[in-house]
Parts: C-alpha cells; structure tokens; sequence
C-alpha cells in the first residue's frame, strides 16, 4: 500500500537471498519459476517476527543485489520494492553470507538493515577510487525563459530547481562527482555548456529541458541521444583552433598522415554514440514504471548539446508545459523526487553496466 523499510540479507548453503520487509500479514505462498529464469529457482514468502514479512529467494547459482529501491504508487500501479539481481563470483558471495543461516536467523541481521542501512539509491557493491564527473545542464537561463505554461510558470526555473535538486541525490550516494553549468539564473550559450563538459573531462552530460507543443494533449518525458545525421554539427563543435588530435589522448600521428587522425576522431565519437545510447537506455528503464512517458520515449535528435564527440551526453525533456497535468506535474515535489529519483538510478546502472562490460579494442 506504500513504501516500506527493508532489509536484505545473504545466506549460503544453499545460495538464497532473504528479502525481510516492514509490513504486517499472514499471507504464505511458494512458487516455481519458470526453467528460463537464471538466477531464481523458487521464492517463498513468509511471515517473520516483530511485524515482518520474508521473501525467501533461493538460487541457481550466485548473485549479488546490483540496486534495491522502493517506488510510490502512481496512476493504476501500486507501490513496489524492487530488486535487481546480477550474477555473483561464488568468494565474493560467500564473503558477504551467514553460513548455513536460516531465514529466521536472517531477521535480527535484517533488522540491522530496516535500522539505517538501507540501500540508497543506484547502490551497488560496484566501487573505484575515481568517482565518475556527472555534468548536469538546466536548459535556458537569463533572458532565456525557454517555454512558458499558460500560468505563467517558465522552464528556466523549473530545470534549474530539478537539476539541484538531482544534483543532491547523485552527490548523496557516494559513486559521482556532480557539476552543473550554471547553478543560477544565467544565460549560457549552447556551446558554452558544452565546452564546459569537455574541458573538465565529464563521463556523462545530462541536458534537462521541458517540452511546448501547439497540441495540448500531447504530454510525458521522454530522453534524447545524438541522431545520425549531426556531421555538420559535429565539425563546427571541432572547430575554434582545437586540433583534431587533441581529442586522441596520447596519439601522436605522422604529419604526413592526416587520414590516421579521421579515422581515431571517428572511432571516438562512435563509441561516444554508443555510450550515449546505454546511459538513455538506462534512464528510461528507471522512468518508464515511475512516471507518464511519450510513446517511444528514447528518441534521436540533433540537438547542440549532444554533439561532444568525447562525452557521452542525453537530453532529457521532463514533460510538456503545454499540457496541464505535466505542469502540475512539474510543480510537484512529490512527483520531482519520484523523478530525480530514477534519473539517479539510472545514472548508476549505466555505470554499472560499463563497470561490467569491458570495452573492445582493436589491434
């Protein structure tokens, strides 16, 4: 019925992960799953003491909990505990487990959690000693208003205040350096923004923006990566005096070989492409069982702000200033938080999707 403190707790022999949630009920079911489920074999649950539920999950093989999350109700979907589960080294696991627990034993360590250890947001056992840089960008500023609802209410405003408020949410977990390009309000221009990332070396550039259409029924939020056909955008960001070689750290061509030089710019900016698109695809998978988005809402787009060819960048459009539920919406903290709060997952599971997928090289 709504979001709920939990704990979670691994136990060995056999592998099982008990999930212990703060919720009253006598309700007892076990269930097989389905042969293609990899990590899962059967779950029960069960009630457990001191006004506690049990989720018993038993294991094929390993895994760790990647990220765990609660998320409000909204619209005809109830409130939810999430659990993401990747597959886990068997030293690792055994390390992090009670041996021979059983779940009534995974209470009292499960309690420790429901007392002020739960997982905050994007947590993962994932760690570095450089923290990745997190550029967030709120569109307009100054005597750029951006679009404009019908009460009077701009987007300036509204982008610079989320972004803060995001900005506070990502520096909270511990995993991201966070800057944003202008923290009042102030015009920018676009390629100012933009040098902005790519001087201080930025791992991901998020753009946040709200939507206008001369349709009023059209409403939610959609993210945006580079389109295809963005070369010209892309030479004019290159140009101003920087040497294409400048952007191949470390590389240092023959001069009477420009051609090498293309081809290493070329394959960065793929793989920037390529980066760009897995952060997009991680922040819609976040937002999508959250809140109202556009119909195919990871779009293409030949917006300036994405074109750095060194730094993975999306543009978010948080709703539509045209439509009068996003725009309630938007001036709404609750909805804000639920928002700021998946955008913030999904920034870590796209690093934890790099952290896990090694980048291929060519000889």
């Amino acid at each position: 019925s709504g979001p709920a403190e939990f704990g979670i707790t691994l136990l060995l022999d056999p592998y099982r992960i008990v999930v212990t949630l703060a919720a009253e009920g006598a309700a007892q079911a076990r269930a097989e799953l389905t042969p293609n489920t990899q990590l899962v074999r059967a779950y029960e649950l069960r009630a457990a003491a001191d006004e506690r539920m049990q989720a018993v999950l038993e294991l094929n093989l390993p895994a760790q909990v990647q990220q765990s999350y609660t998320l409000e109700a909204f619209d005809d979907q109830p409130a939810r505990l999430v659990v993401d589960l990747i597959p886990d080294d068997p030293a690792r696991f055994a390390a992090n487990a009670q041996t021979g627990g059983t779940a009534e034993q995974a209470t009292e360590q499960a309690q420790v959690e429901l007392d002020g250890t739960q997982f905050a947001p994007g947590e993962t056992s994932v760690t570095s000693n450089v923290r990745p840089l997190i550029v967030l960008d709120p569109g307009h500023g100054g005597a750029d208003g951006g679009a404009e609802a019908a009460n009077g209410l701009q987007e300036k405003n509204i982008v610079l205040a989320f972004a803060l408020k995001l900005q506070q949410l990502l520096v909270e977990t511990g995993r991201f350096d966070v800057a944003l390009t202008r923290d009042t309000d102030i015009f920018l221009a676009l390629e100012e923004r933009v040098a902005l990332a790519r001087t201080n070396q930025a791992d991901l550039f998020i753009s946040l923006h709200a939507d206008s259409f001369d349709q009023e029924d059209v409403r939610g939020a959609s993210v945006y990566t580079r389109g295809d056909e963005a070369a010209d955008i892309l030479d004019r960001i290159l140009a101003g005096g920087e040497d294409q070689a400048d952007l191949v750290a470390g590389f240092g061509p023959p001069e009477d070989q420009p051609h090498v030089v293309s081809i290493m710019v070329d394959l960065l900016a793929r793989e920037t492409r390529r980066r760009s698109y897995l952060a997009g695809q991680a922040l819609i998978e976040q937002l999508e069982p959250s809140i109202q988005l556009r119909r195919f809402p990871l779009r293409q787009a030949n917006y300036f702000v994405l074109q750095a060819p060194e730094v993975p960048s999306v543009l978010i459009e948080l709703g539509f200033l045209s439509n009068s539920s996003d725009t309630a919406n938007l001036t709404t903290d609750a909805w804000l938080d639920r928002v700021a709060a998946a955008l913030a997952r999904g920034v870590a599971t796209y690093f934890d999707g790099l952290a896990a997928t090694p980048v291929a090289t060519a000889e």
